[in-house]
């Protein structure tokens, strides 16, 4: 009884359990494919690529943004005719030190740099003949940087000139400070040299030297009262007295200074090219120096630097002597045994004179504190 009314009321109901049953097994086929992941289709014809990947097939994570993707900077140099230069060297500068390149210019003057991160940029262009050029830019990502054409101007010449002054403007110099050296400010004192390795003295300065000697109004002074002690002592008594034997004997002695300065101090150190100038020591012990000062009135210094026998100074006072007998009275001429002796009596003088330079005469002029101290 029972099971006739199950299947009878399964009958009734048949219509709708067949739709509920559909409508079912289409509900869990729809969920069962969402729960999938479909795959990955990129348009038309397209082929699948795996999780993560970017549009060249490079993991994303391996790609550079494309601001930092690098490019490329190219130019041409040309001179001043528009002809290429090759050759030139051309210095890619950045921000980045390390990153610095360098290229050379080809025949066609061109010249390019790949693989270049973008950013600002600086180049530089040099060379040999030309001035250096510069340029700059920024270079994009990516980008293809043209830089217009770069033209060389001709490098201007400089020529470095170099004065070096000669042996003779040396000496010159030296020689207007000598010009300035008095004794106590007054006594000239022009003949002695207090600095370190002089020049020598060309002729025509032995000469300069000479004539500032002789005509300086000192030099007129000491003739003059050597004049007045010889009229006193009625010395070359030939000249007789009054203003006529004062005149004579100022004319004589001036006759003696003035030949024994030129012959002794200027004609023959020219000729035999030695200086007549007596050289400051300063230096070492006070023996040393004594013996260096009595030499020097019988050897003197080579224009070449090398002591030699003082020929000019010797030859030169006899030379004076001899000449003294053409204008001093016949009664008081010296023959020429008096004219050797007055002669070795000069290098006595020379020898006392130049101890007195060396020990004395430098603390009395004032100017020669400035100079440097001279070594033989």
């Amino acid at each position: 009884m029972i099971m006739i009314l199950m299947v009878g009321t399964m009958r009734r109901y048949t219509p709708w359990v067949v739709f509920l049953s559909l409508t079912a097994l289409f509900w869990g086929l729809s969920t069962s494919a969402q729960s999938q992941e479909p795959p990955v289709v990129q348009g038309q014809g397209a082929e699948s690529r795996p999780p993560n990947a970017g549009g060249n097939g490079v993991p994303a994570s391996q790609q550079l943004p494309d601001l930092q993707a690098p490019g490329t900077i190219s130019g041409i140099v040309v001179d001043q005719t528009g002809a290429p230069v090759s050759g030139a060297r051309v210095k890619l500068s950045r921000e980045d030190q390390s990153a610095n390149q360098e290229s050379l210019s080809d025949i066609d003057g061109r010249f390019t740099f790949a693989q270049v991160a973008p950013g600002p940029f600086q180049l530089t262009i040099d060379s040999a003949g030309f001035a250096t050029q510069a340029s700059s830019g920024t270079l994009r990502s990516r980008e293809n940087y043209a830089i217009p054409q770069i033209t060389l101007a001709v490098a201007t010449a400089v020529t470095e000139v170099r004065v070096v002054p000669t042996r003779t403007d040396v000496a010159e110099d030296q020689i207007k400070v000598q010009e300035k050296q008095r004794v106590l400010g007054v006594v000239p004192n022009f003949y002695v040299s207090y600095v370190h390795n002089p020049a020598p003295l060309a002729p025509k300065q032995k000469f300069e030297l000479a004539w500032k000697t002789a005509v300086d109004p000192v030099s007129f002074g000491v003739n003059g009262a050597v004049a007045g002690i010889q009229q006193a002592q009625n010395q070359f008594s030939g000249y007789g007295q009054g203003a006529q034997g004062y005149a004579k004997r100022f004319g004589a002695s001036y006759a003696d200074f003035l030949t024994n300065t030129f012959i002794g101090g200027a004609m023959l150190p020219s000729l035999l090219k030695q200086d007549p100038r007596y050289f400051y020591k300063g230096s070492g012990s006070k023996r040393s120096r004594i013996l260096y000062a009595l030499a020097n009135s019988v050897i003197c210094k080579g224009d070449d630097g090398h002591w030699q026998a003082n020929y000019s100074g010797i030859i030169g006072s006899l030379a004076a002597g001899g000449i003294s007998n053409l204008y001093y009275p016949a009664k008081n001429r010296d023959g020429v045994e008096l004219t050797f002796e007055n002669t070795l009596i000069g290098i006595g003088e020379s020898a006392a004179v130049n101890l007195l330079q060396e020990f004395v005469v430098r603390k009395l002029t004032p100017s020669a504190s400035r100079h440097a101290t001279a070594s033989p």
